[in-house]
């Protein structure tokens, strides 16, 4: 599948988290961003180290900024389970704006043909990293990385866009 670009509709899709009583519930991304400006950034994966030490605390620490600017919703996706992703996200007592949502099975970023394949590592299908700027679930910006890389998926990039 070709990887989503400038133009494109999102996908429809179920993403999963943990409510306030640490209960698995579901949420489909039409339903966060139908309508709004939204923000949607994919990571290869939780507690690694260019996600947990660059790639979210560059829009947690932009959020503010990226909210003034129009922005509604900011979206970390991540190929792991909402109980992964909460303890993640609790690594971030700082953080008010960004939502973190797991892709468990990979599903949606499929979809999105974002996919990584990175088996021969032991780390099974990930997440290229990723920062799309959707507004009213049109693709307005697609900053993807290449394998490895961060350089045009920060918040910073993102920024320069809006």
């Amino acid at each position: 599948m070709a990887p989503i670009t400038v133009g494109d509709a999102i996908p429809d899709g179920t993403l999963a988290y943990l409510d306030q009583e640490n209960k698995p519930q579901s949420v489909s991304i039409h339903s966060l961003s139908a309508g709004k400006k939204v923000i949607i950034f994919g990571v290869p994966g939780a507690f690694t180290p260019t996600c947990s030490l660059k790639h979210v605390p560059g829009f947690i620490e932009r959020a503010e900024e990226l909210k003034g600017k129009g922005v509604d919703e900011i979206i970390c996706i991540s190929v792991n389970d909402p109980f992964v992703l909460n303890s993640w996200a609790k690594t971030f007592p700082e953080n008010k704006h960004v939502k973190f949502l797991a892709d468990g099975s990979a599903k949606y970023t499929h979809a999105l043909g974002l996919e990584l394949d990175l088996s021969e590592k032991g780390l099974g299908i990930r997440s290229r990293r990723f920062a799309l700027l959707v507004d009213d679930l049109k693709v307005k910006v697609a900053n993807v990385e290449g394998g490895g890389e961060f350089t045009i998926s920060s918040a910073e990039e993102i920024i320069k866009a809006l």
